[in-house]
C-alpha cells in the first residue's frame, strides 16, 4: 500500500490560484480599461467594474451605459467560463504560480453569440456579476450571467452567451 503525498499547503495553493487569476485577467487589456476586477473564494468569481464617470450612457438619468453593461457581462462570462476550463491544471499544479503570464495560457473563447436582457437602469455606483457555465464541450460552451448593484436579488442585467472554446496547447 503506498502512500498519498502530503497535502499542499493552503498558502501555496491560493497563491496559485491567485496568480491564474491574475494572468488570465492582464492578458486582457479592456478588462483594465472598464475598471473591472474579480474576487476569488475558492473556485468561485465575483466580476467587480467600479464606478467611473466614463462609463455612464446618459447623464440626464444618470445611468450606466447599455455598452459598457454588456462588456462587463460578456468579459465576466468569458474569464469565468476560462477559469473553469483552467481549474484542474490550476488544482493540480501543472500551473506553475512564478511563471504563469497570460502568453502561456490557452487563448481566450470567442464569442459566438451574446444576448444581454437590460432588467432596469445601471445606477451611477459599483455593480457585481457572476456567471455559470451552463454546458462546456471541447467545441462549445454556453454561460450565463447576471449583473446587480446594491441586492443580488434585484439584477439589472442578464445574459446568455455562447462561446467558441480554443484547443488546449500541446504539452
Amino acid at each position: 500500500m503506498s502512500e498519498r503525498p502530503p497535502p499542499e499547503p493552503v498558502q501555496v495553493v491560493k497563491q496559485r490560484r491567485d496568480a491564474a487569476l491574475r494572468a488570465l485577467v492582464g492578458g486582457v487589456p479592456y478588462v483594465g480599461f472598464l475598471g473591472i476586477s474579480f474576487e476569488r473564494h475558492g473556485d468561485e468569481l465575483t466580476a467587480l467594474m467600479a464606478y467611473d464617470d466614463k462609463l455612464i450612457g446618459n447623464p440626464m438619468l444618470p445611468a450606466l451605459h447599455g455598452g459598457a453593461t454588456a462588456a462587463f457581462l460578456e468579459v465576466a462570462a468569458i474569464i469565468e467560463l476560462s477559469w473553469s476550463w483552467l481549474w484542474q491544471d490550476i488544482e493540480s499544479g501543472r500551473i506553475d504560480p512564478d511563471t504563469i503570464r497570460a502568453e502561456n495560457l490557452p487563448r481566450l473563447p470567442k464569442t459566438i453569440d451574446f444576448t444581454v436582457d437590460y432588467l432596469r437602469t445601471g445606477l451611477p455606483r459599483d455593480a457585481y456579476a457572476r456567471a455559470r457555465v451552463t454546458r462546456s464541450g471541447r467545441r462549445y460552451a454556453s454561460v450565463q450571467v447576471e449583473a446587480w448593484q446594491d441586492n443580488r436579488t434585484r439584477p439589472f442585467a442578464q445574459a446568455m452567451g455562447h462561446f467558441l472554446m480554443p484547443s488546449k496547447r500541446p504539452e
